[in-house]
């Protein structure tokens, strides 16, 4: 499945990617009498687990046809909201770690986001105001779907519901101030997800994906993430290791090569005002925004 939220009258919805369209679950739910089990956005439907699943397919095959939008007419959210923990992992990428001539990381670096960062499909992004130097940074997202603590490598994928699009947004020169990365990481709306929540089934293997990022039309990164130093699994059971991974947990789990840090100084160009910013990973759709200046 694949499954978006989107936004009506200051609200978040729930949807679901379909050939006849955005099926509106709130509405198919009402019609077919089943308003009252429906999961009313991402994170229900990722708690309720295979029922919530099988739920929404037999919407999607009993919805009438009003019940269906054209995606293009909606305004998109994140894909997943009401997050508890964003966990990114840094320098994750072979050749990311070499272009940045930052030593192979032995254990993964992990740092965080918060909330406040969460953007969606389609958003402007403000470029904060003390930054010179904010990059891009194309990401596959892990999105955690049942409660993980201590898990072996071997069962981890076991506990993902699915994965989405991310940009991995930094301001360099914030996150480089000192040997804490946060300032540089967490700003507004740094944390774009999206457009879908792609069920861990129709994904496949996540470990060999086609991963993008194009600024204004032109790529700046293309690899697979076969190039993670830490894999999917492997990542997850770190975690689950020094803390519990909840439903809707959202984990970045690197770049790859191409970022404006990886180029020599004489052609480091940063992201400005009206730069497009795409990001594409196989499988999972295109999430693209704009960068603007921050109105305070």
């Amino acid at each position: 499945m694949k499954l978006l939220q989107y936004v009506v009258d200051g609200q978040t919805r729930l949807g679901m990617r379909t050939d006849r369209g955005v099926l509106d679950v709130r509405r198919a739910a009402e019609a077919t009498g089943d308003a009252e089990d429906a999961p009313k956005d991402a994170l229900e439907a990722i708690e309720g687990g295979e029922a919530a699943a099988q739920l929404l397919r037999s919407l999607a095959e009993r919805a009438p046809a009003d019940a269906y939008l054209n995606e293009a007419e909606l305004r998109l959210a994140p894909c997943v909201t009401r997050v508890n923990k964003i966990l990114c992992i840094g320098l994750n990428y072979r050749r990311h770690a070499e272009e940045t001539n930052a030593p192979i990381p032995t254990t993964p670096i992990v740092f965080c986001k918060f909330s406040n960062a969460l953007s969606a499909h389609g958003d402007s992004i403000p470029l904060p105001r003390p930054s010179r130097k904010v990059d891009y940074e194309a990401e596959l997202a892990i999105v955690i779907g049942k409660r993980a603590k201590y898990v072996p490598t071997e069962q981890a994928l076991d506990y993902v519901y699915g994965y989405c699009n991310a940009n991995d947004l930094s301001a360099r020169d914030l996150q480089m101030r000192t040997s804490q990365w946060t300032l540089g990481k967490t700003n507004d709306k740094f944390a774009p997800l999206g457009p879908y929540l792609v069920t861990a089934d129709e994904v496949g293997d996540p470990n060999d994906l086609r991963i993008r990022c194009l600024v204004n039309g032109e790529v700046r990164q293309d690899s697979n993430t076969a190039d993670m130093i830490f894999r999917c699994d492997e990542i997850v059971s770190h975690l689950s290791q020094h803390m519990t991974l909840e439903p809707g947990d959202v984990i970045l789990t690197g770049t790859p090569e191409g970022v404006v840090l990886g180029y020599p100084p004489e052609r480091q160009v940063y992201l400005k005002e009206g730069d497009v910013v795409t990001i594409e990973i196989e499988k999972l759709g295109t999430l693209t925004n704009v960068m603007v200046a921050d109105a305070g």
